[in-house]
């Protein structure tokens, strides 16, 4: 009888589930990603208005620096979106961890439980090796016994 675990379904369950939080963490991760993204045109938008800056006309020069302060809140609430989207990325990272090693308890106490299938089944291999030998062992000591009887009785019937 081959090898069946009695948990296979729940182990199924737990690698679906894994795999479903890993998806969570890659779209987490491109949250970041995207985030990050923002951040950096931001950055090059406030470089090349100070750039422009430096060469417009003075009469401009108010526009620039309202639009320098508005880039400046822009970064910081860009900068706190991303801060709030990497602590979803490592929560979202802590429970992929934790469905991995609840997959992997599984998986060693299948492995386990396969090993001690294995072993119950040599065990009982090499006990039916065992009654198999014994049952000949008797066969033969029967049959040479008979042949011993056989002997003596030819021997006795030669003496009288």
């Amino acid at each position: 009888m081959p090898f069946k675990y009695r948990l296979e379904s729940i182990l199924k369950v737990r690698i679906r589930k894994k795999e479903a939080q890993l998806v969570e963490v890659l779209k987490a991760q491109q949250a970041v990603n995207e985030a990050e993204e923002r951040i950096r045109q931001n950055q090059e938008e406030i470089a090349l208005t100070v750039q422009n800056k430096k060469t417009a006309d003075f009469r401009m020069m108010e526009y620039y620096d309202k639009y320098l302060h508005h880039l400046w809140d822009k970064a910081d609430v860009l900068e706190q979106e991303r801060q709030r989207l990497q602590s979803v990325l490592d929560e979202e990272k802590a429970k992929l961890v934790k469905c991995e090693q609840e997959v992997k308890v599984l998986e060693k106490h299948k492995e386990n439980q396969k090993e001690a299938y294995i072993e119950e089944e040599k065990k009982a291999e090499l006990k039916q090796f065992s009654e198999i030998g014994v049952q000949r062992f008797y066969i033969h000591s029967q049959e040479v016994s008979e042949e011993q009887q056989i002997q003596e009785q030819a021997n006795l019937t030669e003496q009288e």
